[in-house]
């Protein structure tokens, strides 16, 4: 029998408060003062992990202080300074044609909506709803590896394509809880839900999870 949306949200309300205790810090695992270098550290960790970027942003930050100098910024030099996050030289590109736009379309400040954030280069539903959350304050799913993984396994969705992920989540996750349940995902997939393996025996909410392909 499939279970209603009014069940998965109940479910979900009691994962996270379990989440809560078991994670009581989990936060964006990307190191950033500011909504740019949001931006710019979740573009380096596309196909890359959070750990290489945050080797390589002190240096990056220190060499690009503003807006400005990453528009700037000579792309040969730039690849140089994000060489070992892969696909430096797309990511390069989009880096500073996304600062441009800031400054051409925003005045050089980060949007604060998702049809705004969605026109820089570079920046995609993932980026936005995290820089939203995490800068902002504004509510959203940020769908990761992680995310839909657990998602999947927990029964929450049957999808794979990460947008329709985050509108299944959207249903069942209340606003105030989404961004803190989404950066609890990661935490809880690195320690006991992996890809590789799920250690459903250790798993703090193996009595609320359905296990889905594991």
């Amino acid at each position: 029998m499939r279970e209603s949306i009014k069940k998965k949200t109940e479910r979900v309300l009691k994962i996270i408060d379990i989440f809560n205790k078991e994670y009581p810090d989990a936060d964006c695992t990307l190191d950033y003062m500011s909504p740019l270098q949001l931006v710019i550290a979740t573009q380096l960790a596309a196909q890359c992990t959070d750990a290489r970027v945050n080797t390589v942003t002190p240096a990056l930050f220190e060499r690009y202080k503003t807006v400005y100098d990453f528009a700037a910024a000579d792309e040969s030099e730039l690849m140089e300074y994000i060489r070992s996050t892969g696909f430096f030289r797309n990511k390069a590109r989009n880096i500073i044609a996304c600062c441009q736009k800031l400054i051409s379309d925003f005045g050089g400040e980060v949007p604060k909506t998702m049809d705004e954030l969605l026109t820089l280069p570079g920046v995609g539903r993932k980026t936005a709803n995290l820089v939203l959350g995490d800068s902002f304050g504004i509510p959203g799913i940020v769908v990761d590896t992680h995310a839909g993984r657990l998602a999947r396994r927990m029964g929450f969705t049957e999808n794979t394509d990460p947008y329709r992920i985050e509108l299944d989540l959207l249903k069942i996750v209340p606003a105030e809880n989404q961004s803190s349940f989404c950066h609890r995902l990661v935490y809880h997939g690195r320690k006991y839900c992996t890809a590789r393996k799920a250690l459903c025996d250790e798993c703090p909410i193996n009595h609320l999870c359905p296990k889905i392909g594991v």
